[in-house]
């Protein structure tokens, strides 16, 4: 699928309500979940340790932090679009944000985004975006969010 082009104020208003995207399916690494708890300092042993996985976790292998998981969503996002005459885009925050179901290790996920509304700021527009990281062949997702994108004019 080709990026969603997004050309200016009139480009996005024109897409509230669609679907921008849906992104290819993606593989959650131990690896990746490991950085994570690096990054952040949270190695809560749901996450990293494998002994302890085996013998007491619920879901039987690691699995992504819940603001791991959340964080995915801006970097895919901007690979499903094309921005362009704004002079940035800003992620200014979320409404809401719910974690369904576990994104365990080896198991495979995708971003799927739809616009909301948008609405007027000073020297630019506010845009709601609609974000589900599903997991393939599960029927909930691992992340369901509404976020707040800034978009600056030129």
């Amino acid at each position: 699928m080709g990026k969603t082009l997004i050309d200016g104020v009139s480009g996005l208003k024109s897409l509230v309500g669609k679907e921008i995207g849906v992104s290819d399916w993606r593989q959650m690494t131990y690896e990746a979940i490991r950085k994570f708890a690096d990054a952040t300092g949270d190695h809560q042993w749901i996450h990293v340790d494998r002994e302890r996985i085996a013998r007491e976790s619920p879901f039987g292998k690691p699995i992504a932090h819940g603001y791991f998981t959340v964080s995915l969503i801006a970097g895919i996002f901007f690979e499903l679009v094309e921005i362009k005459n704004f002079a940035m885009v800003i992620n200014y925050g979320l409404n809401k944000v719910r974690f369904p179901a576990p994104l365990k290790e080896g198991q495979r996920y995708r971003l799927n985004v739809k616009l909301g509304d948008v609405t007027e700021i000073p020297n630019g527009v506010e845009g709601l975006l609609g974000a589900i990281i599903e997991i393939e062949g599960e029927q909930k997702p691992a992340c369901v969010a509404e976020l707040v994108f800034r978009f600056y004019g030129k």
